[in-house]
């Protein structure tokens, strides 16, 4: 992980990971075929089994909202102020150079998280904690602050760092209305 987020995807060699990893090159070769079959099982392992916990069905009897509260929750922890944010941004940046780990990363973490978030969506919609029924369509929108906050704290963070748990929280009053503070 540190090789390709500190040199990029393209940058990095097999020889460095190995070096870092105090191994020969030969034996990274006998677990990963190449370089991307490494750094897909970097996601795999680092990001996959996030997607269960991130979107977790409120338990019986418990709201959509709290749900995505710990969504918010989890995800600042577990991604935002973590090297997993790094290996998003790196996914962000270089994606578009090498279109099959974007294309994994889709398949794998991408796919998975619009798929429970949708679930979530409509769990809201069909309660009636949430109004906007267009809202299932673009489960994009409900996970947008979450992608922003990974990039601002590595673009900008040390200039203007962001609350992320207090950004989540306003979206959510924007999605579900503004709770009482009574």
């Amino acid at each position: 992980m540190d090789e390709f987020i500190a040199r990029g995807f393209a940058a990095t060699r097999l020889d460095d990971v190995a070096q870092r990893a105090g191994v020969a090159k030969g034996t990274i070769y006998l677990h990963f075929k190449d370089k991307e079959a490494l750094f897909q099982e970097l996601i795999r392992s680092a990001l996959v089994p996030l997607i269960g916990r991130l979107a977790a069905p409120p338990p019986p009897g418990g709201s959509v909202r709290a749900a995505l509260e710990r969504f918010a929750q989890t995800f600042v922890h577990e991604v935002v102020t973590t090297r997993r944010g790094d290996i998003v941004r790196l996914i962000v940046a270089e994606g578009p150079r090498f279109p099959s780990i974007a294309d994994f990363y889709y398949r794998e973490v991408v796919s998975r998280g619009l798929a429970a978030m949708r679930a979530l969506v409509e769990l809201g919609i069909n309660s009636g904690e949430i109004r906007n029924k267009a809202l299932v369509r673009f489960p994009q929108i409900v996970v947008a602050p979450a992608i922003v906050a990974v990039i601002w704290q590595g673009l900008f963070g040390r200039h203007a760092p962001l609350d992320t748990t207090e950004m989540l929280r306003v979206h959510l009053d924007l999605i579900f209305g503004e709770r009482s503070t009574t």
